[in-house]
């Protein structure tokens, strides 16, 4: 069965969760699988188990928390989501198995621009350097996962220092940018979503 692929934009954060949740909730066994991808203007989202204790400092930017797996991290202008609405029963795949095909997609990825990063078994996401350059997190239910993952690709980093990112204190973080590569985002997700339109149609 063919994915359907939707370009969002930026879009609020909460907006496009209440949508991955509706599409979840309704579908049935022949609703297609869904890719999403989109940008959220700042935001921080905690995770349903989160610690608010990760969050060391107030500021201006909103905390929502959600339904993803994980604890706190940042989302904003510059940094690609890509989110997959997947039914995983009928994909044959379990929860591991999801969170390391959104990390080989985007290894794979950063290899096509020069770029060796690697998944890590202790703490979900990939890394440059030791440096954390996405973020991952699922929610399944009904055999069906949403949400997905967070590449940076050329934003402002700086919020992040105002976390334990992903819940680890002093977890550095990078992005493309800084990396020496500058591409749009919305070229950066279309390796991102060959990789994973190859994993869940094959």
């Amino acid at each position: 069965m063919n994915a359907s692929l939707q370009h969002l934009g930026r879009r609020d954060y909460t907006s496009v969760w209440r949508d991955m949740q509706n599409y979840t909730a309704e579908r049935d066994s022949a609703s297609p699988d869904q890719i999403w991808i989109v940008e959220h203007p700042p935001v921080y989202t905690l995770g349903l188990n989160g610690k608010r204790e990760h969050l060391l400092r107030e500021t201006a930017i909103p905390v929502i928390a959600c339904d993803r797996g994980g604890q706190i991290t940042y989302h904003g202008p510059g940094q690609l989501i890509v989110y997959l609405l997947a039914d995983l029963r009928r994909l044959s795949l379990g929860p591991r198995q999801v969170v390391s095909l959104l990390e080989q997609a985007v290894i794979v990825t950063l290899s096509q621009y020069g770029i060796s990063a690697s998944a890590r078994a202790d703490a979900p996401g990939v890394y440059v350097d030791g440096r954390k350059i996405a973020s991952l997190g699922l929610r399944i239910k009904r055999g069906c996962c949403y949400h997905g993952l967070s590449l940076n690709n050329d934003m402002d980093l700086a919020p992040f220092r105002d976390i334990n990112p992903c819940g680890y204190p002093n977890l550095p973080v990078t992005q493309l940018a800084d990396l020496g590569v500058k591409i749009s985002t919305d070229e950066l997700a279309v390796p991102i979503v060959h990789q994973l339109l190859q994993a869940i149609e094959s």
